[in-house]
């Protein structure tokens, strides 16, 4: 798949990229045009590749290998601020509005996602249509196969705008027309939509993981989301259905032992998960992932250094301390944008101080020294005095400076070559078996089941030896608890605390600077204004709290 991703980037970036400057209107003005390449199997293999690339470019930054999309630093970040995870202090700029509450409609993040969702789903449409003229197919089952995957990608771009934007354009073919009197179509009618496509998908995708390369999607990442969607628009029973046909499948499972490149190497089975290379399922056995996004160093198609900085973000500051040095081994050069909260990642020193395993048991091996940093020691050996002595974390280290506090190791990236590297060129598991099984409780705990919750939350804490827990200690909260536990970093805390009702409650239980602040309608985000300013022949109005 990956050598024809920049022909793919090509194809999509200048055929659907165009249709967002003017709005949702497609512009056909390349050479590299539909009608000479969705003309054959391997045609659409190329815009495939395209629009998978394209999904990637949601992790990308300034540009770089031209998928851009952002022309910020970590724009996925200003999904984790203002929740109960992360606090966003001295931070870029570009995230500072969205941790304050201080958020216009004019933020360049805003438009971005905007703009980049209105991109996936114009060439999901592009590739839809063309299905449907295309005639040269290598199997009868084709056609169905590429309808599937631009449907995903479709349902996975409105996703991103219902959490974010709430009532959006649902647009489902190419408009060759300048149009401007795009109306608001409801949450719930798009969240019908989103729930097709993805049955579509779980219809038409590939069944056997073990049969398709590295990074593509099979119908169990369509289940997956379905599951997800099923819950955001509180239908239990169907979500249930949809995470127990991912798990019963028999074709995923829990890592329990050891495996991958490090697997002889100190750590333990959790952090084998997120070491380099062993991301994937054919490449390193990793059952657990479901739907892998491809960042590989130094592979055509692979990463950049414009993608993926979550490592810049979650990692502290520590070469600015004197006596350390960037290594690969405390995870590269790492900001500190993000800095997690002592109540859910505890503190350090004794038990006497304080809350010092967080939300963590002594014994959940996601705790462990190999997954929460807690103790740096100094290694510059330059500095004769300090080498290998440990050192502190302090107020001032965590909250001012932001040069050393606990941090989360998943996102952990380095290369002795080249320490100052930005991007982070690591596969990024997107769904695995792991959160299935949370949303599956979830689930549960809508239908009023939580014996049944309980049982789906013992199966990840059990394998991260946690203590098994009963169904009158499973409420939403723990379940919320538990996926920080399990996911910190990894999933999107904006959209799962919206999905949850729970948004506004955690953020003024947890979140002190802007406990005083939050809003019910800030679980929106503004529509962009260039949006509104645009569709001059209709009324667009904008969400409620951002002004007309």
């Amino acid at each position: 798949m990956k050598k024809m991703i920049k022909t793919g980037v090509v194809l999509m970036l200048l055929i659907s990229m165009s249709g967002c400057k003017k709005f949702l209107v497609e512009d056909l003005k390349t050479e590299l045009a539909p009608t000479n390449t969705y003309t054959s199997t391997y045609g659409f293999e190329v815009g495939s590749a395209g629009l998978y690339a394209l999904t990637r470019s949601e992790y990308n930054t300034f540009g770089e290998g031209g998928a851009y999309i952002h022309n910020g630093a970590c724009p996925y970040e200003a999904l984790q601020a203002a929740t109960d995870i992360a606090d966003v202090i001295n931070s870029d700029a570009s995230l500072l509005p969205f941790a304050n509450l201080t958020l216009t409609s004019s933020e360049r993040f805003v438009n971005s996602y905007w703009n980049w969702a209105y991109s996936v789903i114009s060439s999901a449409n592009l590739m839809l249509i063309y299905a449907e003229k295309n005639t040269n197919w290598d199997s009868p089952t084709d056609k169905e196969r590429f309808q599937a995957e631009a449907r995903f990608f479709r349902a996975y771009a409105y996703r991103t705008l219902v959490y974010l934007f709430g009532d959006v354009p649902y647009v489902e073919t190419i408009l060759y027309d300048f149009k401007l009197n795009f109306t608001r179509t409801p949450k719930a009618e798009v969240l019908g939509h989103i729930i097709d496509d993805l049955k579509f998908a779980s219809q038409y995708l590939p069944a056997n993981p073990d049969q398709v390369k590295d990074g593509k999607l099979t119908k169990w990442a369509a289940y997956h989301l379905l599951s997800e969607m099923y819950l955001l628009n509180k239908e239990y029973q169907p979500a249930e259905q949809a995470a127990l046909a991912v798990i019963n499948s028999g074709y995923y499972s829990l890592m329990k032992t050891r495996f991958g490149v490090n697997k002889d190497k100190p750590g333990d089975v959790f952090s084998d998960m997120f070491v380099e290379n062993n991301q994937n399922r054919l490449k390193n056995a990793n059952k657990e992932s479901i739907w892998v996004l491809q960042f590989e160093f130094n592979t055509i198609g692979g990463g950049t250094n414009s993608d993926d900085w979550t490592r810049r973000a979650w990692i502290p500051n520590y070469s600015g301390i004197t006596g350390f040095v960037l290594a690969d081994s405390l995870g590269g050069r790492g900001l500190a944008q993000l800095t997690p909260m002592k109540w859910w990642i505890g503190t350090t020193g004794t038990s006497a101080t304080g809350n010092v395993n967080g939300i963590f048991e002594g014994t959940d091996i996601r705790n462990s020294n190999y997954n929460i940093k807690r103790n740096w020691y100094y290694n510059n050996p330059a500095e004769t005095s300090l080498f290998g002595k440990k050192a502190n974390i302090t107020e001032q280290t965590w909250f001012s400076t932001k040069t050393l506090n606990p941090a989360i190791t998943k996102f952990f990236y380095g290369r002795a070559e080249n320490l100052s590297l930005t991007g982070s060129y690591k596969d990024r598991m997107k769904f695995r078996l792991a959160e299935t099984y949370l949303l599956l409780a979830e689930a549960y705990l809508g239908e009023g089941n939580t014996s049944k919750a309980a049982d789906a939350v013992n199966e990840v804490r059990k394998r991260a030896g946690a203590s098994v827990i009963t169904a009158s200690q499973m409420t939403i909260d723990f379940l919320l608890d538990e996926r920080i536990r399990e996911l910190v970093g990894e999933e999107t805390r904006r959209f799962t605390l919206i999905r949850t009702n729970k948004l506004v409650d955690r953020v003024k239980m947890y979140n002190t600077a802007i406990k005083d602040k939050i809003m019910d309608f800030h679980t929106l985000w503004p529509i962009p204004q260039a949006i509104i300013d645009a569709n001059r022949d209709a009324v667009f109005p904008q969400n409620p709290g951002y002004g007309k």
